[in-house]
């Protein structure tokens, strides 16, 4: 089966059905930190998390996000003609912080014209019953997605990426969220440091019996200004080649039901930060090599099952 020109369901196709264009995301800093920078759970973060809460490519936090959001607007027409985007709160924990901050926070970006979708980035420990019925408020006004970051089904791996959370609490947050019909989206990263291929499958295999929207897979990066960093510097470890990412990728889409969008297949840190891989810097070669991989599995169907609850 094809969506377009791709062997998998990607995120651009069904913005493209649902909106008659191509929808182009806005990173935004909401000014937030996280339970795990701020001394909560912990003061370091999670060990790949850059010193930016992974918000490096979003806007400056001490704009309002009007401004945020014309800035974006205007970088991105300088190469693409666009008119309608997601205004993505990207930057560390975007739940977390009192009711009435969020609210104006996500009501500005709801007010833009130009905006068709709101994307907040969190973590499964910060949907209290508030923050969920402001995101049934919010979606009265515009869609709202929540990307929560699992990155592993395994408590082990959990345990030493410093993640702060439980895949139990994980597993309640997708509940709830689903309960409020909120699309969520699952972050995973593929190539933990000591996970084999079979336990990231067996990641994949989780995430896709869920009631989810959509998910992203991302190559792990080792950035110079993270716990990683430290650790990649003093005791390199094993990382994937480029053709062993692909071919990874491609077992994962097999894993995955084609009602789950798919909205990242690789992934490209900031270029000053980026220790390794660094073959992940030519973004472009690697998805063409994803593509190409899939359309060699003559066999390839897809999973048909549709998640309706929670296992």
């Amino acid at each position: 089966m094809r969506w377009g020109d791709k062997r998998y369901y990607s995120v651009d196709y069904y913005l493209k059905q649902a909106y008659g264009e191509k929808v182009y995301r806005l990173p935004l800093n909401g000014g937030m930190t996280c339970p795990n920078r701020d001394g909560s759970l912990g003061t370091g973060g999670c060990i790949f998390c850059s010193n930016a809460g992974s918000g490096d490519f979003a806007q400056n936090s001490c704009l309002p996000i009007p401004e945020q959001l014309a800035a974006a607007k205007q970088q991105i027409r300088k190469k693409r003609n666009c008119n309608k985007f997601i205004a993505y709160f990207q930057a560390y924990t975007n739940t977390y912080a009192p009711v009435e901050t969020l609210r104006g926070l996500y009501l500005d970006a709801a007010k833009d014209p130009d905006v068709a979708i709101l994307s907040i980035a969190t973590r499964p420990d910060c949907l209290p019953d508030e923050v969920l019925s402001l995101l049934d408020e919010v979606s009265q006004c515009k869609p709202v997605w929540v990307e929560l970051g699992l990155q592993t089904a395994h408590p082990e791996t959990n345990r030493f990426i410093r993640s702060g959370f439980t895949l139990e609490c994980f597993q309640e947050a997708v509940r709830r969220l689903w309960e409020h019909r909120i699309p969520v989206i699952v972050h995973v990263i593929l190539g933990l440091p000591g996970e084999t291929n079979e336990q990231i499958l067996e990641t994949i295999s989780y995430v896709g019996h869920l009631p989810i929207f959509g998910i992203k897979l991302q190559l792990l990066h080792v950035l110079s200004d993270t716990s990683l960093g430290a650790l990649y510097q003093k005791e390199p470890f094993p990382l994937f080649s480029q053709d062993e990412y692909c071919e990874l990728v491609c077992d994962c889409l097999e894993r995955l039901p084609q009602t789950i969008t798919i909205h990242r297949l690789t992934g490209d840190g900031p270029k000053d930060l980026l220790m390794a891989p660094l073959w992940s810097r030519a973004k472009r070669s690697v998805l063409n090599q994803i593509q190409k991989t899939l359309e060699t599995r003559d066999t390839w169907q897809g999973k048909y099952y549709s998640p309706t609850s929670i296992p």
